[in-house]
């Protein structure tokens, strides 16, 4: 099957993409319905993009992000435990990662890379934020062979059941 990467209309794809990231996330439907709203919100900040890869016309995976500000809920949340570490500077013009998930029948290809690839460098921020689960794990394992280091462990988010670490790394992101 022909994999291709390209921009995407997350708002007129919400579902779909919200059915990959439950299926790789592990969601249930009530946290599939609160995540919807806070796409769609997301879709209306300024400078918010999306990319998605399609496979056989079906979205198998994608990525979206946004300029970050000081003001996003996420950037609240992070703060203190940046700070701790000196390394709240990274807030500041940084291009945040906000989803990445790829259909697990399509993990371990280079999609989840590609797509973090693509849309970085779209960005005119000069490094990117995320969080990530913070357990050792292929999502981490491919932000660290993409030039991010942990800014924080730990991290605690309300009504997460785990723990995350903030990751940061300059762009445009190292390639193999």
């Amino acid at each position: 099957m022909d994999l291709v990467i390209g921009t995407l209309d997350l708002s007129a794809h919400v579902d779909e993409a919200l059915a990959v990231q439950a299926l790789a996330f592990g969601l249930g439907q009530e946290e599939v319905s609160v995540r919807r709203q806070i796409v769609l919100r997301h879709m209306q900040y300024t400078g918010a993009r999306a990319f998605g890869a399609t496979a056989g016309g079906r979205l198998v995976g994608f990525v979206y992000g946004m300029p970050n500000s000081r003001t996003h809920w996420w950037s609240t949340v992070v703060e203190p435990y940046l700070r701790a570490g000196g390394n709240d500077f990274w807030l500041d013009d940084s291009f945040v990662i906000t989803e990445l998930h790829v259909h697990p029948n399509h993990q371990n290809r280079g999609i989840g890379r590609r797509l973090i690839t693509t849309i970085t460098d779209t960005a005119d921020e000069p490094r990117s934020i995320l969080s990530a689960i913070d357990t050792d794990s292929p999502a981490r394992g491919l932000y660290h062979s993409l030039g991010y280091v942990d800014l924080a462990r730990r991290v605690h988010f309300p009504s997460a059941p785990r723990p995350y670490a903030v990751m940061g790394a300059p762009l445009p992101l190292r390639r193999r």
